[in-house]
């Protein structure tokens, strides 16, 4: 790797992330503090029934109060939106109910008002009168349910990885994914073991601290939105269609943002706030509160039933996945997180016989999307546990028997792409000799015992998607980066400044990077799934390149010879300080959609991420109170763009992941939230957080991506929950085959081993 990088001034370099100053001294820009001449605030009124009909919604009483600008239903907002539905893979989203309401929260009505609290009292004077109806909220149960949460889907057709989507009449399957490779079954028949187990993981949901908040300011024929969004080139491509704009009439402009975790991908207020402003003829905004986001996005609950053929020395020769998504009440991205995520199920192992199902299913819960790791974190705490507890019933060791199987390079993953530049032995290695598996461990005495437990998994990228860049070089040499990534605390401005900073041979702070305004930066799909740094880290790179190459270009025509000062090309060339030169960068991975019939595809993603996680546990058996010792981290990000970051990345998704392996969980009466404020529903704290965490970026080089980087953010997710699993059946000798594992659930699960002994 030192010959790629020993050269390299910027990049490689923790410098200091460029919005820290002003974070810290309160003077970053949020969407939360635009203010607009005449701006009204909107309230919803939502569904207190998870299924029903609606048979009456009275405003009359909201309409009246003292105060109130206007009150509107979905009746109001086909008068300028005749089909008022969206989604990134089924138009199958209302802006407000129409007709029926599918899961409790839903918008069903919305008050205007100047004043906050005004519209907030009006809203609660609203009654709606509902025909209940049946509603399923279990996804194995929704796969044969008489409960059809949706009667027709439209395929939205955005996306090229989701044009094939049709839906299912009649059932609930929003997307159904099935690879099949070799011949499973001959090995079940036949093998020397056979192991088959079922995982549950529960509902959750991203807490940004700042929580989702949109502003409209709609004009006869042109449309401002104000927006925290991580994809804002989406939702203008969104906001179009619903309207049968040009692009060209909607701007949304995006400052940084409070957090994402993939919450504010694609259409969430937007559409709301666009068709309100449009009714008003005035400034709408929508800010919610921490409750009502559990209404409005969440990550798939999971079962996922997995079976391995298994040799006596630990060889895994078969493997059968069924895993069923709890997409809820709309699709939102579910379809791509079943199918990207799915065809990973199997596991980071060499296996050559794998059958692997893998369903969307609608549900009368709160919607479910993209949240970091992208489906990933729910299929490693299945395989990764089932790999544990195959290890200790042949008395194998749980990291020889990954040795053993573990995928290497060059070899085919199940679909048949080549595992290419993912260093996972290395992350595997790394976190064994970190936590010192082959040294003695104390395990513990009397009332406090003591575990260890490791995992390992890898991730695809989402693809195929693209990402463009403008790089600006003014005339006194400073530079300006336009992009439409969108930093959200993963510091992507700074990594990419540093980029343009390194192919320029400028310094990062002279490389302003523009906040995403869709009338001046240029078009990126969105900032998730840990694709910038590759994606658009690569088209900034080639913008970067292009406007060195246009200055190179003006100089030899000049017959200037370097050294020189960007400034002096300028001067001479326009007779004085004056002048623009404008470098433009585009990327787009190939990528070739599964085979119908068994899923294989030869290039499924542009890159492979891995990591690997270490745990050890110390647990109170009178209690099943659980203390997290020591949390290792190792991932393959290639070579870091800026290390520091990459650490503070690291220790940010473990630590996430770590509140849903042990306190996080959404609890549901009725499809009604019971607990969806920070009072009940649990977070880490800053005594939650492990008295020791070790993090590492293995030495890797990307040999296709920009100075070799790939993303970070997901990596340290993926295997914190199987890792406390097997950690806490090596202390105390039970299996927690269900997240979040609370003492509660481990006090019990050694109450029950205690009375079978």
């Amino acid at each position: 790797m030192s010959n790629h990088t020993e050269s390299l001034k910027e990049v490689g370099q923790s410098i200091p992330r460029k919005e820290s100053r002003y974070k810290v001294t309160g003077q970053t820009e949020y969407t939360h503090h635009v203010k607009l001449p005449g701006m009204l605030i909107g309230k919803i009124f939502r569904s207190t029934v998870a299924h029903g009909k609606i048979i009456s919604i009275d405003t009359s009483q909201a309409k009246s109060y003292p105060g109130v600008f206007a009150v509107y239903t979905s009746e109001d907002i086909k008068t300028i939106i005749p089909d008022p539905y969206y989604g990134p893979a089924f138009l199958d989203q209302p802006i407000l109910a129409i007709g029926k309401v599918h899961f409790v929260g839903e918008p069903v009505a919305i008050v205007l008002a100047e004043d906050p609290h005004i519209a907030e009292n009006a809203a609660q004077l609203i009654i709606a009168e509902y025909e209940e109806l049946p509603a399923v909220y279990d996804e194995v149960e929704a796969m044969t349910s008489d409960v059809v949460v949706h009667d027709e889907l439209k395929p939205s057709g955005t996306f090229p990885d989701l044009k094939h989507l049709h839906g299912k009449k009649n059932t609930n399957i929003a997307l159904d994914y099935h690879l099949k490779r070799g011949n499973p079954q001959e090995f079940f028949d036949s093998a020397d073991h056979v192991f088959e187990h079922t995982y549950h993981t529960q509902q959750v949901m991203h807490t940004p601290l700042e929580q989702m908040v949109s502003v409209a300011d709609a004009k006869h024929d042109k449309i401002t939105i104000y927006t925290a969004s991580q994809s804002p080139s989406f939702v203008r491509l969104e906001i179009a269609r619903l309207l049968g704009w040009r692009e060209n009439q909607i701007r949304v402009k995006v400052p940084h943002l409070g957090g994402g975790f993939g919450a504010k991908l694609y259409i969430k207020l937007e559409a709301l706030v666009v068709a309100t402003s449009m009714l008003t003829k005035r400034p709408v905004k929508i800010s919610l509160t921490m409750e009502e986001q559990f209404y409005t996005i969440t990550k798939h609950p999971t079962t996922f039933k997995i079976k391995s053929a298994v040799s006596k020395d630990g060889k895994i020769l078969a493997r059968k996945c069924d895993v069923y998504w709890n997409g809820g009440a709309y699709a939102d991205i579910g379809p791509r997180v079943t199918q990207k995520s799915g065809f990973t199920a199997a596991g980071p192992y060499d296996i050559d016989h794998v059958e692997i199902e893998s369903y969307a299913l609608y549900t009368n819960r709160p919607p479910s999307g993209a949240l970091r790791g992208f489906g990933i974190p729910q299929l490693v705490w299945a395989y990764e546990s089932h790999t544990d507890e195959i290890a200790r019933s042949l008395k194998i060791d749980p990291l020889e028997i990954r040795r053993k199987n573990i995928l290497k390079e060059g070899r085919p993953q199940a679909t048949g792409t080549l595992m290419k530049g993912a260093e996972i032995e290395k992350v595997l290695e790394s976190v064994a000799d970190k936590i010192g598996w082959d040294k003695p461990f104390d395990k513990g005495t009397g009332v406090i015992r003591r575990g260890r437990g490791i995992a390992v998994a890898f991730k695809a990228a989402v693809a195929p998607t693209t990402s463009t860049a403008i790089v600006t070089i003014n005339a006194d040499g400073s530079c300006i980066l336009s992009m439409s990534s969108v930093d959200m605390g993963q510091a992507s401005d700074t990594s990419m400044a540093q980029i343009v900073a390194e192919v320029l041979g400028v310094k990062t702070n002279a490389v302003k990077v523009s906040n995403p305004d869709t009338d001046m930066t240029p078009y990126d799909m969105a900032t998730l799934g840990s694709r910038s740094v590759y994606h658009m880290g690569k088209a900034v790179k080639l913008a970067a390149e292009d406007a060195k190459n246009r200055l190179e270009k003006m100089a030899q025509d000049l017959k200037m010879t370097e050294p020189y000062h960007f400034r002096d090309v300028f001067v001479k060339h326009y007779g004085m300080q004056a002048g623009t030169i404008v470098g433009f960068g585009s990327f787009i991975p190939t990528y070739t959609s599964p085979d119908k019939k068994d899923g294989s595809t030869l290039n499924a993603t542009p890159f492979w991420m891995a990591g690997a996680t270490g745990v050890e546990v110390s647990i109170d058996t009178e209690t099943g109170h659980i203390i997290i010792d020591r949390l290792i981290n190792v991932v393959d990000c290639g070579n870091p763009i800026n290390p520091e970051v990459v650490q503070t990345q690291i220790s940010g998704g473990s630590i996430m992941q770590l509140g849903f392996s042990l306190t996080e969980k959404m609890n549901l009466d009725s499809g009604q939230v019971t607990n969806a404020s920070f009072a009940d529903y649990k977070i880490p704290g800053f005594n939650d957080i492990p008295f020791v965490i070790e993090n590492e970026a293995v030495q890797a080089y990307q040999i296709d991506g920009p100075f070799g980087a790939k993303g970070v953010g997901e990596s340290a997710t993926f295997g914190v929950s199987p890792a406390i699993a097997n950690a806490i059946e090596d202390a105390v000798g039970v299996r927690i085959n269900e997240l979040p594992m609370t003492p509660e659930l481990i006090f019990m699960a050694m109450r029950k081993a205690q009375k079978k002994s």
